[in-house]
């Protein structure tokens, strides 16, 4: 989750300090951390030329909040609770969530405004909270990825107390608690007193006790000055904070350079330039965001005590693992995190194409990307493939072969930020870097699955020979691929280890941070582990993805690190349907406004599918996706005259072209709503976990973050849905679970109806039902659900509405007598679909 800036300004945006650590039950001395709820002291001026470390796969730039801790000596490290949590019940024993609701917290929206909405969550129908990130992290962060001090619940939201009594308000209620979790990095905050385990490794190096902590390399010496991105002068490890302007200046026995701090003697780090490597392993590219080595048991019990408490005492009931692709060996991480929680388990593993989540990893499936991405294809229009590609090579002079940006974009960010990795890399595998290098840029997946001393899955063996068939069409002829490929699945240790972890970073930003904004021709197809170039597919291919869906396997359609919404996806997948129309729409506007063609088309399709949009709000997504695409400008490279430039595209857009866009969107509205109630309902009805990301009950046009963790209008859902329920029992007296009052029903209304009828469904089921296929044309999506449901969709509205609407077309129930829960209507047997639809473009049935 990234926080674009916005101004365009190049200075940095330091992070803020955690509060001082404190030993518990343990009084700090006088001056060393601040009061609880007193205002930070003020940060003086950034340095001057220091510009923001890179973000990638959305997840963490910098907060901007200023503010810094007072100085004064770091307080004692935390001491590690000695006991392990009791045996946790034994697998498969514990419960799997109904459903989930995804809150995104914030200083301002702590666990006291969740628990007031547990009346609102109960009448919903969802049966589990799911919580961002709960440990201690920067206190101004707003996404919480940021974490300082796993030892803490955060203090901003409630700390732990305030943890307990809102799972025990939710318990009451009927509601659990799922958490997310990162096991993968901590934050170096500014100060970088401000994580006490990383303060005592550099002051003390690998005496340190927390020395296993981290993922340095202490052995690099870089006597030569260049970008090796080890440790530097032997035993000392990279640390690039240094801008353009200022020096470091010691004071006391701190090292203060600008709002950064270090311990003295530096006998154990070196201060380098901001655009070096580290001489640690990073998240992706981010050099504030510093890996953990979970794979040492020592480290995962420091780290993981107060969450594995908190699920012995029964706060929590489920968890979150975020990027589990970043870790040494994540089957061995999952296992030891299902040992020791016994809970329900999710992974933020991203799948590509036809790439599944392997057997062995224990947790129940993935955070759902791989069916958000199934469930937009289904409503995309294949034919309209050609026609959109086309008409973006027009307006952006952009090559048509999307693989061929994919290797552009990958060699690029290979280049431009993963030096230390690769040298770090190289180092180990040994042979040519560049054949090293043209290997990484062709793996097509975040991750090969091959296990040190493990034979080598088979699956993984082709997919990296490929990769280096891949890579010799770039090498000269002789390059030793095959000695490469084989160093990286069967060599040392360290080579293997190294090299998934660093498959990851590169496909993250190579694919999901650079080549997604450079090519768009229909951009709801370009989502993590999306194929953009993909339209649509055969209804046949998506019941048999559904068909292998695990029961306990989320499922969404938005999320924190969503591109877009799942209605701003809904409304750009009827520009596949009308590619003439939306042509002439662009033409109109980009011959009054116009700025960069590698990024007005983006602009113009984004400005209708989030409309209505201020140019504030807009000109922040275009500032983000313009440093992503690195064609002009990016987070390292930023150029003030470039930036005016997209404020005042944005501003012109919206004020010289807003009255034509929402004209469009207005005309699109009965297609892009019956898009959205159908990857809807879709999404709630299929085998898994269903999520909702907060908010999106009804309508919600947000883009990247941090547009998608705007606050929240709950009083006014809070509203709908009582509404919604009093005008439903009223019409229909007497019935336990009433279908809508009306059926002129609004967007939002029809979707908070969909969502809630279909939670409230979902409880009376049996989670492991299996998907039954139903044929329904090529106009419908239709499935059962064992013998309890059946889901009926609309796709492709346009189309269908070209040919004259469903004239004969059928569809056969299973046996029984079926109840719509959105009409109140009832049907057996063969249904014309003119008669099943002609309330809503869904049904959700359920046998009396």
């Amino acid at each position: 989750m990234s926080e674009p800036m916005t101004q365009p300004v190049p200075e940095p945006a330091p992070l803020e300090p955690a509060p001082g650590i404190v030993p518990p039950e343990s009084v700090p001395e006088p001056g060393s951390v601040p009061e609880p709820g007193m205002p930070p002291d003020p940060l003086p001026e950034p340095p001057p030329g220091a510009i923001p470390p890179q973000v990638g796969h959305d997840e963490i730039l910098p907060e901007s909040v200023p503010g810094t801790r007072a100085g004064g000596d770091v307080p004692d490290l935390l001491a590690l609770p000695e006991e392990a949590p009791a045996p946790p019940p034994p697998p498969g024993s514990y419960e799997v969530p109904v459903s989930t609701y995804r809150f995104q917290l914030t200083p301002d929206f702590g666990f006291d405004k969740v628990a007031e909405l547990a009346p609102y969550l109960r009448d919903l129908g969802v049966s589990h909270v799911y919580l961002s990130p709960i440990l201690q992290a920067v206190p101004e962060s707003r996404h919480g990825y940021d974490v300082t001090d796993h030892s803490r619940v955060r203090e901003e939201f409630g700390g732990v107390e305030g943890l307990r009594e809102l799972s025990a308000t939710l318990a009451q209620h009927g509601i659990g608690v799922v958490v997310d979790i990162v096991p993968n990095h901590m934050t170096i905050p500014v100060p970088e007193s401000g994580n006490a385990q990383l303060w005592s490794v550099l002051k003390d190096g690998p005496e340190s006790p927390y020395a296993s902590w981290f993922d340095i390399d202490w052995s690099v010496e870089d006597g030569d000055g260049g970008d090796s991105g080890g440790s530097g002068d032997g035993g000392r490890v990279n640390m690039p904070v240094l801008g353009d302007a200022g020096e470091a200046v010691a004071d006391g026995d701190v090292l203060r350079y600008h709002d950064h701090e270090f311990p003295l003697p530096d006998t154990h780090y070196r201060l380098v330039d901001w655009r070096r490597g580290p001489g640690y392993r990073r998240f992706f590219d981010v050099s504030s965001l510093i890996g953990v080595r979970v794979e040492d048991p020592e480290v995962f019990d420091a780290t993981h005590a107060v969450i594995l408490s908190l699920v012995e005492e029964g706060a929590v009931q489920g968890l979150r693992v975020d990027h589990p692709d970043g870790l040494a060996e994540p089957r061995g991480y999952l296992s030891r995190l299902r040992e020791r929680s016994g809970v329900w388990t999710v992974a933020e593993k991203i799948l590509v194409g036809s790439e599944r989540l392997p057997a062995d990893w224990e947790c129940d499936g993935t955070t759902g990307y791989d069916t958000l991405n199934r469930i937009t294809g289904l409503f995309v229009d294949p034919a309209g493939k050609e026609p959109l590609v086309e008409l973006f090579t027009l307006h952006t002079g952009v090559p048509d072969d999307y693989a061929a940006v994919v290797r552009e974009s990958k060699a690029e960010v290979l280049d431009l930020f993963f030096g230390a990795e690769i040298d770090r890399l190289h180092a180990v595998v040994g042979s040519d870097r560049r054949t090293l290098v043209e290997l990484l840029a062709a793996m097509p997946v975040y991750r090969a699955y091959a296990v040190p001393g493990e034979p080598v899955p088979e699956l993984s063996v082709r997919i990296v020979e490929e990769a280096g068939r891949v890579a010799a069409g770039r090498l000269p002829e002789g390059a030793p691929v095959a000695e490469v490929v084989k160093r990286v699945l069967t060599g040392p240790a360290e080579a293997v280890t190294r090299f998934q972890q660093t498959c990851g970073p590169v496909m993250a930003k190579g694919v999901e941070d650079t080549a997604l904004y450079r090519w768009y021709p229909l951009s709801c197809l370009n989502e993590v582990g999306g194929e953009p170039d993909r339209f649509g597919g055969p209804v046949e291919e998506f019941h048999a993805f559904c068909r292998e869906l695990a029961p306990g396997t989320m499922t969404t359609l938005s999320t924190h690190d969503t591109k877009r919404s799942e209605d701003v996806r809904a409304r750009l997948a009827v520009l596949s349907e009308l590619p003439v129309e939306w042509a002439a729409a662009v033409g109109e506007w980009s011959s009054k406004v116009s700025f960069d063609p590698a990024l007005d088309y983006l602009a113009w399709q984004n400005l209708m599918a989030s409309w209505p949009i201020g140019p504030d709000r807009f000109f922040d997504y275009l500032f983000k996706a313009a440093r992503e695409a690195k064609t002009s400008i990016s987070w390292a490279t930023p150029d003030p005259a470039y930036e005016r430039g997209i404020r005042d595209f944005a501003v012109r857009a919206v004020e010289e072209c807003g009255a034509s866009v929402a004209e469009f969107a207005a005309r699109i509205e009965p297609y892009a709503r019956s898009n959205s109630l159908g990857q809807k309902l879709v999404q709630l009805m299929l085998p898994g976990v269903p999520d909702l990301y907060w908010g999106n009950e009804i309508t919600d046009f947000s883009l990247v973050d941090p547009d998608n963790r705007r606050p929240v209008d709950f009083p006014l859902r809070r509203r709908m849905l009582s509404a919604a329920q009093a005008h439903a029992s009223q019409a229909h007296p007497g019935e336990a679970h009433p279908s809508p009052a009306t059926s002129s029903l609004t967007w939002d209304e029809a979707k908070l109806a969909i969502t809630a009828r279909a939670l409230d469904l979902r409880r009376r089921m049996d989670p492991e039902a299996p998907y039954v296929p139903i044929e329904a044309g090529e106009h419908a999506i239709a499935f059962a659900r064992g013998e309890r449901a059946v889901t009926v969709a609309t796709r492709l509205p346009v189309g269908l509405e070209r040919r004259g609407g469903w004239g004969s077309t059928t569809l056969t129930l299973p046996r029984g007598t079926w109840r719509d829960l959105l009409s109140g209507a009832e049907y057996t047997g063969r249904i014309p679909l003119a008669h099943l639809l002609s309330v809503h473009p869904v049904a959700l049935l359920e046998r009396g």
